[in-house]
């Protein structure tokens, strides 16, 4: 396994909110209780590219399709620590691991990434967007500026990469997945940058469905509330409240967004195309 920096100009000075949640979340943890998990689902020998994989949901989507035998492209932004951290846990498992530093949101830096995939690959076969952004702000009052950065996050990688990830897919089967959220159709407190965000991802999903499906690529979203992340939930009263209500019975964790996505990655699920699976414990069915 390695580490294989892209050239970039980097940005000026991270917001303190940040830009992107591959650095909002940390990577869960594995379960020690859990027991292993063999099953492949078919994806051994698949070859995955997975943006903003080194923390939260993007490194369980990455841990998840490692574990069932896929080639795993770790991409990120702007730790190495936590790239190289990434592969010292998925170290082991059935697939295999690289790293790779792109910041997807800019398209030169995408377009090299997937040139390097096609490089050393020569195919890609699953593709999953979990980059996003978030700057806290309310509805009246809105930043436009930081709207705009929330909505390239959700959008720039798959409407600049499409074409390259199509041809990379070429014969099929393939799969692109996003990770979208609850805040696409509820009014979440300072949650409208990426509310509208992923409300406008989500029916960009659709479209792409549309004009992918008869080149055997499947194209969905995963759509989750609000993630335990163990210590680093943040409002642990909201946390707590929400679980309650959940007839699930607790939050969803970052590990139960990959199950799902790995699922629509299957051989199986080919024939679903444009649609939102939300998995969160049946929290969004309460009135």
């Amino acid at each position: 396994m390695s580490v294989e920096t892209a050239e970039q100009a980097e940005r000026g000075e991270q917001a303190e909110r940040g830009e992107q949640a591959e650095r909002a979340e940390p990577a869960e943890a594995a379960d020690p209780a859990e027991p292993a998990r063999p099953d492949t689902l078919g994806l051994a020998g698949k070859v995955a590219l997975v943006t903003g994989a080194t923390r939260g949901v993007g490194f369980a989507v990455a841990r998840k399709l490692a574990t069932a035998g896929a080639q795993v492209i770790l991409d990120y932004a702007h730790s190495d620590a936590d790239a190289a951290r990434a592969l010292r846990d998925l170290s082991g498992l059935g697939g295999g691991a690289v790293a790779r530093r792109a910041d997807v949101t800019r398209p030169e830096q995408l377009h090299a990434l997937l040139a390097a995939v096609r490089d050393q690959y020569g195919r890609l076969d699953i593709f999953v967007h979990s980059v996003a952004s978030w700057h806290p702000m309310p509805a009246v009052g809105a930043r436009p500026d930081d709207v705009r950065a929330d909505l390239s996050a959700a959008l720039d990688p798959l409407l600049y990469g499409a074409p390259a990830i199509a041809d990379l897919m070429a014969g099929g089967p393939g799969r692109i997945v996003a990770v979208s959220s609850s805040g696409a159709h509820r009014a979440v407190p300072r949650y409208v940058g990426p509310g509208i965000a992923k409300a406008a991802l989500e029916s960009l999903v659709g479209y792409l469905a549309v004009e992918l499906a008869g080149r055997r690529i499947a194209v969905n979203a995963v759509a989750t509330a609000k993630l335990d992340k163990g210590p680093d939930t943040p409002d642990p009263a909201t946390a707590a409240a929400l679980a309650a209500r959940t007839p699930g019975g607790r939050l969803t964790t970052p590990r139960d967004v990959a199950d799902v996505v790995a699922l629509l990655c299957t051989a199986e699920a080919g024939w679903i195309q444009g649609q939102v699976i939300t998995a969160d414990g049946g929290l969004s069915l309460r009135a």
